[in-house]
């Protein structure tokens, strides 16, 4: 039950957020928000995959 939650989260994060491995953005200018949006994208996909 919680693996199908993570994995419709993720798909769901696909859809949503930006992806700012795409646009290579150094991780030493990113914003708050953007460190929030990538840390929240990492935990999803981990939680999904394990």
């Amino acid at each position: 039950m919680k693996n199908k939650i993570f994995k419709l989260l993720a798909k769901l994060n696909k859809a949503m957020l930006p992806s700012y491995s795409k646009k290579q953005l150094d991780l030493s200018k990113a914003s708050k928000l953007q460190l929030a949006i990538i840390g929240w994208r990492a935990y999803v996909t981990k939680q999904a995959l394990g």
